[in-house]
């Protein structure tokens, strides 16, 4: 199997955890552009995927989920980004951290990362970045990125939905 089709079986099953774990907390999947069109059809916990955005190069992008829950007052964006496997995924870094300070319009978005195939550096530099607010402005020091590994992230989801 190419290294790039195991990336993507990969990536796959990182987001089908997310689905299966925010789907088993009440959340609602729909696509995104099916939601967009018939919004009042749809409840007020819902788990949207596939879902647009106009990238820092103003081209057009998906984030893999946005998740919107009146009842815990969250709208967050989710970004799934898996690397097995040493490659080039991790030199996109500075383009996804940049993409979610400046493109994506959301205040809060939510990077999981994991595998063990990034270089060494690479998790290191997006979660002082991230930590560190580098590259942003007046008007994205507001902005809330958390990067999560798989684990960080069912925990979260348990301690957010089991209240």
């Amino acid at each position: 199997m190419e290294k790039g089709a195991k990336g993507n079986i990969t990536g796959n099953q990182l987001e089908v955890a997310v689905k299966t774990v925010l789907t088993g907390k009440g959340f609602e999947l729909i696509n995104y552009r099916v939601w967009d069109k018939n919004k009042e059809k749809y409840g007020e916990e819902l788990l949207l995927e596939n879902v647009p955005f106009t990238t820092i190069y103003n081209h057009k992008g998906n984030t893999e989920f946005l998740l919107i829950s009146k009842r815990f007052n969250l709208q967050i964006r989710i970004e799934c980004k898996w690397q097995q496997v040493k490659g080039s995924v991790d030199e996109k870094l500075p383009y996804l951290y940049l993409n979610t300070i400046e493109a994506m319009p959301e205040n809060t978005i939510m990077i999981l990362i994991d595998g063990a195939g990034w270089k060494t550096g690479a998790v290191k530099w997006l979660k002082d970045a991230v930590q560190q607010k580098k590259y942003t402005t007046a008007e994205t020091q507001n902005k809330e990125i958390i990067v999560f590994t798989m684990t960080d992230f069912f925990t979260w989801a348990n301690n957010t939905f089991n209240k």
